[in-house]
């Protein structure tokens, strides 16, 4: 607040202008400060950031399983498990995908499993209540096919009725409508090792049974899947195919099937491949777990070197404490790093800190100068560039990581500004190509929409597409934005054009990678006024009133929680959290008002909830794997959005003085 001082006595005929900082204000820039403080704590010596990835008890409940299909239990880190399954047990008996949400048949399942296998009688109290729980959710029947498949590997479920996931889909060519390249990015590196533990079965049965989670006893009716009502329909026309599969595996198992050995080859040479300059097949937790089990079953000793390897990578995503154990899904340091260092830039850190030059020569060193397998579905001729989520994917860079290192790229001070300008020229140049036919970006692939790969058997683990989405591509508007393109330019106008087309009639956008309107929404508005578009505009107007309409009148925050992927009515509601708050604040920041009610009262939120060292905290799951079946919690993001936040609406305060200084 600038005010004019005039003395009556002391200063004659002339006026000083004297900066008063009000209580607001003071609050603002002190929330700013710790949390600067903070986060520069956070970095690691090497220059990145890397929070937590938290997720639910599935990916402890599966090692659990694969240690005794493999035989390597280990009494004491089995110990730690059944204390982290029980830890996440809900008051119900069952286990949740996500916090605050309801039990979940997989999860459920999974984790009573485990802690049969792991020894606790199911006599117990806890097994008692997961196990009626259990049954009324329907039991083993309702498991989707990846747990069954794991089910089928230590003899719990029979592989007659697992669908088959055949290594021959690796033969079709590109020119088949339904081929390979088609599905995505992650389910091609999950896929390819299930198609060869589908091969061999290799079935090690344990000393326990599930026979008591079949609500009326094992009937092939509970066993095989059921078909459409309608007698013509893609689904019905799949599982005729999946009986055909089955009668080739029969023929395959007596090896007079004319394309299994070279497919198997083909198979077998595409995971090693991809072992190449990853930390891990495609270095997430499920290809690379199913990749150890296809290794085994290929016939890979232990004391394999490849093997070994993949081993370690997948240890390292364990965290093996005193009385617990538990597993991240994968690492997030590029995205984590290109965030943060955002944040502390905007929010005001000098040019020529050191933690924002290490965090930019780390991000260059991590650019991917190598045509990975983004080129089967993008031909365009363009120089290989991009980044990836992890430390080392090179086989899969993606275009959301591209566009927050750009981001940052473009903002953070480097010694080496060449490097720096032809690092961002090639990432742009790539990032650009993927633009979709509708006009909007999707995460690893251009145009992975073939919705009939959602009607196969085994997609029922709802992520065999990559779909373009309202939030990526806003983000990449925001930086075409702040990149002074001209809106007329064709591929924006399309994009401009995508994201009017996929707004909520409510105003709202849908967030495919976060927890879900206020995410998208938030994203959406940002890109546009970035874009330096007509914030007045009706459909802009219309995303800051459904921001405004979902504002808690408690506490002055936002919240939203990921059961809006299962039913929209649910939007917008939830406990309030800081990383959610922050995406609503800046996103009502959009629009250049400082004095909007809301915005004040959601700028109060963080700065009253923040921790006293800088932090905040938060519970609440608020990253999206994939909708209804996965999702993660970034630790980052409550720490590190909530200061671009503060740091967003002090830039639109300063520039506010600024007009109203020109003005009087």
């Amino acid at each position: 607040m600038r005010v004019l001082i005039e003395s009556e006595t002391r200063i004659p005929a002339q006026s000083r202008e004297v900066k008063v900082e009000s209580e607001f204000e003071k609050s603002v820039n002190a929330a700013i400060s710790r949390s600067q403080q903070f986060l520069l704590g956070e970095q690691k010596p090497e220059g990145f950031w890397n929070g937590e990835l938290m997720v639910d008890s599935t990916l402890v409940s599966d090692m659990v399983v694969f240690h005794h299909w493999d035989g390597s239990v280990d009494k004491e880190w089995e110990r730690k498990a059944v204390n982290h399954i029980f830890s996440m047990q809900l008051p119900d008996g069952g286990w949740n995908i996500y916090y605050g949400g309801p039990a979940e048949v997989n999860a459920t399942i999974k984790a009573y499993l485990a802690l049969k296998l792991c020894g606790v009688s199911v006599r117990d109290p806890r097994m008692l209540k997961a196990r009626q729980l259990a049954l009324s959710m329907g039991g083993v029947p309702r498991m989707n096919t990846f747990s069954k498949l794991y089910l089928a590997l230590i003899g719990l479920f029979p592989w007659e009725y697992v669908p088959t996931i055949p290594c021959e889909v690796l033969l079709i060519g590109k020119w088949f409508h339904v081929n390979f390249w088609e599905m995505s990015n992650w389910s091609r590196s999950m896929l390819i090792p299930l198609a060869i533990i589908n091969h061999f079965k290799p079935t090690r049965p344990v000393q326990v049974d599930l026979d008591e989670l079949y609500p009326e006893g094992i009937h092939e009716r509970d066993l095989a899947l059921q078909p459409d009502p309608e007698k013509v329909s893609w689904r019905n026309f799949f599982l005729w195919l999946d009986r055909l599969h089955k009668l080739a595996e029969w023929f395959a198992e007596h090896k007079i099937h004319p394309f299994r050995k070279s497919a198997l080859k083909k198979a077998e040479k595409w995971m090693l491949e991809r072992f190449e300059g990853s930390d891990g097949l495609a270095a997430i937790f499920p290809a690379m777990l199913n990749s150890i089990i296809a290794l085994k079953a290929l016939g890979y000793k232990n004391d394999n070197p490849i093997l070994q390897r993949e081993l370690r990578e997948l240890k390292k995503l364990q965290h093996e404490e005193k009385d617990s154990v538990r597993i991240e899904p994968c690492f997030s340091p590029v995205w984590d790093t290109a965030i943060v260092a955002i944040c502390l830039h905007e929010s005001g850190i000098s040019e020529n800190h050191p933690a924002l030059k290490k965090s930019a020569e780390w991000l260059m060193d991590r650019e991917i100068r190598f045509a990975g397998d983004w080129v089967h579905k993008n031909p365009a001729k363009v120089e290989p560039s991009g980044w990836v989520f992890e430390f080392n994917n090179k086989w899969n860079p993606d275009v959301d990581d591209t566009a927050m290192v750009l981001l940052a790229l473009r903002k953070i001070p480097t010694d080496n500004p060449q490097k720096r300008d032809e690092c961002f020229k090639r990432g742009m140049k790539w990032m650009m190509t993927f633009q979709c036919k509708d006009g909007g970006w999707a995460s690893f692939d251009k145009d992975c929409t073939k919705n009939l790969l959602e009607k196969v058997p085994f997609a029922d683990h709802n992520a065999m597409l990559d779909p373009e989405c309202a939030d990526i591509t806003a983000r990449i508007l925001e930086l075409l934005g702040y990149e002074n393109w001209n809106r007329n330019h064709s591929q924006i106008a399309r994009a401009i054009e995508f994201v009017r087309d996929h707004q909520e009639p409510d105003g709202s956008w849908y967030g495919r990678w976060g927890v879900n309107y206020i995410y998208g929404t938030w994203q959406v508005l940002r890109g546009m006024r970035a874009m330096n578009w007509d914030m007045n505009e009706d459909w802009l107007q219309r995303g800051k009133n459904w921001l405004e309409s979902v504002q808690h009148e408690g506490d002055g925050g936002w919240g939203e929680r990921c059961n809006t992927y299962d039913d929209p009515v649910f939007k917008g509601q939830g406990p309030s959290t800081a990383s959610q708050t922050a995406w609503a604040v800046m996103g009502l920041c959009a629009f250049d008002d400082p004095e909007n009610p809301a915005l004040k009262r959601g700028i109060e939120y963080l700065c009253r909830t923040q921790n006293a060292d800088g932090s905040w905290t938060e519970a609440e799951t608020t990253g999206t794997g994939f909708p209804k079946v996965f999702y993660l919690k970034y630790d980052i993001y409550r720490n590190a959005w909530p200061l671009l936040a503060l740091a967003t609406y002090k830039k639109i305060c300063e520039r506010a003085a600024a007009k109203n200084g020109k003005h009087s």
